[in-house]
This record gives structure tokens, C-alpha cells and sequence, in this order.
């Protein structure tokens, strides 16, 4: 009788506990909305919220060649904000966020940053611009972890090349859009030809991975514009950061070079030309591959700013709109301009363009997962705000892995609301895009 009346007893102080717990998570419920009551004893959890998709973004924002990553940060809010709260992916809706940082323009700082961004916040797709110091080691790190990554802003033969790869086998990883050096030797030689000249060229090269690409004796600069023709003098590779150039200037004007092309970082052609100016040189024809891409580098070479010549990549009269949010390449430099207070630059379309071809090629992946993200961007079809890209095959796929983009030619010249203006003043590369004016010589007057 005993043992019948503990058990009783003890049955009886389950039942008080379980109803007191009962009560309990009765109250929660009501006082939280946790769950979601199924039973009187039982909640369902809510349903765990999808993933979110983490796109990793480096570019140069400190350092050398700072005004290429200038743009990265406002380009990133602006993609953000559109996407509002996320895209579809497989069926699903996620969340998605960029995670911007910067290469300070070094390339071992850009694969640091690389690995941090895919060991640590374990980023879906990664995206890098602005020259081989950015691409290359980031590129390099994706391939190495299986990391989808796409580039730009950088010569393709430097981001091919110049990790080693194989016409044959191209990456498995990594995708790139941009124009090569061949496509601007060939622009250059051909803006060149429509002003009377002794066509002597005299060219120089920094010793990093463009210049190195971009020195190759069968497809580089030099030897593209000698096919047109020229008496090109090839000057060899400098150190990136000189601050003397008294010997090749010396040399220019020895060999009585009309025209003077050489592949500088901004800084190091504010020398160069201020050296010109000290030693009398004064060519009809300066055309620095890189060095004058922004209106900052312009500006710092003072009253000699105008007349300078340059490749132009993209520009606001570029007839071309982002698949993503349907602005013109004007709305987009309007807009930038607005915000910003200061003038659009080239990186600016290219910005927006790698991260509109990411996300498309994210809004086509089957699943959410690496291989299927990567598949997506090999079968990409696109049409950005910088042109159609495309991985598929064909004639802008020069190798596997590339696709190039239009390229023409451009001159600084004296502005109205700003101090200096890009205009196009050559497009036989790509008649599509409109002309502003005839290129013109130097004047020194």
C-alpha cells in the first residue's frame, strides 16, 4: 500500500510539473509569439531564415592607384539598395550583402584580404577590378579554395598570362571581361594615323604585370603599332615607382618622337611630364595607357592637362544600360555625380558592371552552392551597363575564361562644369559608340 500510494503521489507531482510547464510555455507563446501550437503540449519553431548570399568585393581604394577603387563603396550602397530585401536564387528568396574592402593597392594586402573574405566570411562569389595587382591575387586565392569569381579593369593578356593559363584549358574558377593590349595597341595606332606625324613612337612600360604582359614581342604594345607602320623605339621596363626619367626623355628627344606611349601609374606620369616640360621635350602625341584614366591625374599635371590622350573603356555616352537596374551609362554618371559632387570616371561602369554580372549570374544558378554559381557564370549572356558579356564562346572570347569589351580613344580637353572632359575623338575600334570631336595635336601655346 505504500509503494501504491508513492507512486500515486509521485504520478501526481509529474502531472503538476508537466501542467505547471505546460502554463508556462502557454505564457511565452502568448507574451512572444515564439511558436506556432500544435497540440497542448507540443510548438513547432519557426521555419530558419534562408542564407545570405555574401558577394566579396576588392579594389583598390588607398595607394597608388587609389582612383580606380574610388567608386567601389558608393557602387555597392547603390546595388544594396536596389536589391532591397534580396534576390531569388533556386526558388528561394535571400537576403544579399556586399562585403567591400580594399587592396590598398598592394598585391599581397589584395590576396590577404581574398583568403580572409573566403576562409572567414565564407563569401558565395567573389569580385575584384583595377589592374593585374588586384585581379591576379584574388583570382589566384578563388581558384586555389574553389571560390566563383569574376574580374574586371584589367588587360586580359595580364590576367590570363599572368597567372599562367592555358589557351587550351583556361580556369576552372575564375572569369574575366575587359579589352587586351592588342585591341588598344591597334586603337592607338589607328588614332595616331589620322594626325600628320614622322610616326616615331618611342615606349616605355613599368616593370609589374601589365607592363610585363604588355612587353610580349608578338602581341604587345610595341609590336602591334609597329605593324602600322611605325618607328616604334621600345624603351624597356622601369621600376613602378620611379621619380626620374631623365633618361628616357633624353632618349625620346634624341630619336625625335612625335609621338610618346607608355604604361604609368598616375603619380609617376605627373613626373614624367613635368620632366617633359623641364627638358623641352613636347611631342605632337602623348598617349599613357592607365596614367590619365581619371580627371584627379589630369589635373595634377596643371595647364598641360589638356590635350592628353587616352583609352577610353567607358564613358557616359557609351550607348549601353545596366540589366540590372535599366540606367543609362548618362543616368549612372548623373547619379554619381550627385551624390558623389565629384566627376564620373571610367572604374565607375566597371564597378557596377561586376557586380550586375555576378548577381545575374547568381539569379541563374540551380542551387545555391559553388559549382552551380560557377556553371551559371560560364553560361552568362548579359548585357551590361559596359556592353554584352558573355563566357559562351566567340568572337570576344579570345581564350577560355575572357570576354572583351569595346574600347576607343579619348583626349582631355578644358571643361565647363569641371575642370577637364574625356572626349571620344576616335571610335573606328567600335563605331558603335559616338564620337565628340576629331582628334587633335597637342598645343603648346
Amino acid at each position: 500500500m505504500t509503494i501504491a500510494r508513492g507512486s500515486r503521489a509521485n504520478r501526481a507531482d509529474k502531472a503538476d510539473k508537466v501542467d505547471k510547464q505546460r502554463r508556462k510555455l502557454l505564457k511565452l507563446a502568448a507574451a512572444g509569439g515564439a511558436g506556432v501550437m500544435t497540440s497542448p503540449w507540443t510548438f513547432q519553431s519557426s521555419r530558419a531564415a534562408p542564407k545570405t548570399i555574401k558577394i566579396g568585393q576588392i579594389t583598390p581604394e588607398t595607394g597608388p592607384i587609389a582612383a580606380f577603387g574610388e567608386p567601389s563603396k558608393w557602387v555597392a550602397d547603390e546595388v544594396s539598395k536596389f536589391l532591397g530585401d534580396g534576390i531569388v536564387v533556386a526558388g528561394e528568396k535571400h537576403r544579399v550583402e556586399i562585403l567591400n574592402r580594399d587592396s590598398q593597392s598592394n598585391p599581397n594586402r589584395a590576396s590577404e584580404v581574398a583568403a580572409q573574405l573566403i576562409n572567414n566570411d565564407r563569401v558565395d562569389i567573389m569580385i575584384a577590378s583595377s589592374t593585374g595587382d588586384t585581379t591576379n591575387p584574388v583570382a589566384d586565392q578563388c581558384e586555389l579554395a574553389g571560390v566563383p569569381c569574376i574580374t574586371s579593369d584589367d588587360p586580359w593578356q595580364s590576367w590570363f598570362f599572368g597567372r599562367k593559363g592555358d589557351p587550351k584549358k583556361g580556369f576552372e574558377w575564375t572569369y574575366h571581361f575587359f579589352w587586351g593590349f592588342d585591341m588598344v595597341a591597334n586603337m592607338f595606332a589607328e588614332m595616331w594615323l589620322t594626325l600628320p606625324t614622322n610616326k616615331i613612337a618611342g615606349v616605355m612600360l613599368t616593370n609589374d604585370p601589365d607592363g610585363i604582359a604588355a612587353s610580349n614581342p608578338e602581341h604587345g604594345l610595341p609590336a602591334t603599332i609597329k605593324s602600322h607602320g611605325f618607328d616604334v623605339h621600345y624603351l624597356g621596363l622601369y621600376p613602378p615607382l620611379s621619380d626620374d626619367f631623365t633618361a628616357q626623355i633624353g632618349q625620346l628627344k634624341s630619336m625625335n618622337a612625335d609621338i610618346a606611349c607608355g604604361i604609368f601609374n598616375p603619380p609617376q606620369f605627373a613626373i614624367f611630364w613635368t620632366q617633359c616640360a623641364q627638358q623641352g621635350f613636347q611631342p605632337k602625341i602623348v598617349t599613357p595607357p592607365k596614367a590619365l584614366l581619371f580627371p584627379t591625374a589630369v589635373e595634377a599635371l596643371g595647364d598641360r592637362g589638356a590635350g592628353m590622350s587616352t583609352e577610353v573603356w567607358w564613358s557616359h555616352h557609351h550607348p549601353f544600360k545596366s540589366g540590372l537596374t535599366g540606367q543609362t551609362a548618362q543616368q549612372y554618371c548623373d547619379a554619381y555625380e550627385k551624390a558623389s559632387g565629384k566627376q564620373w570616371t571610367q572604374p565607375l561602369g566597371f564597378k557596377h558592371a561586376n557586380l550586375e554580372v555576378a548577381i545575374d549570374a547568381l539569379k541563374r544558378a540551380k542551387k545555391l552552392n559553388a559549382a552551380s554559381i560557377r556553371d551559371a557564370i560560364a553560361q552568362t549572356d548579359y548585357q551590361s551597363i559596359v556592353g554584352p558579356i558573355t563566357w559562351k564562346g566567340g568572337p570576344t572570347n579570345p581564350v577560355p575564361n575572357v570576354c572583351t569589351t569595346p574600347i576607343v580613344g579619348g583626349q582631355w580637353e578644358k571643361g565647363t562644369k569641371w575642370k577637364y572632359d574625356l572626349n571620344i575623338v576616335f571610335n573606328g575600334t567600335a563605331p558603335q559608340i559616338p564620337v565628340d570631336r576629331p582628334f587633335s595635336a597637342i598645343s603648346y601655346s
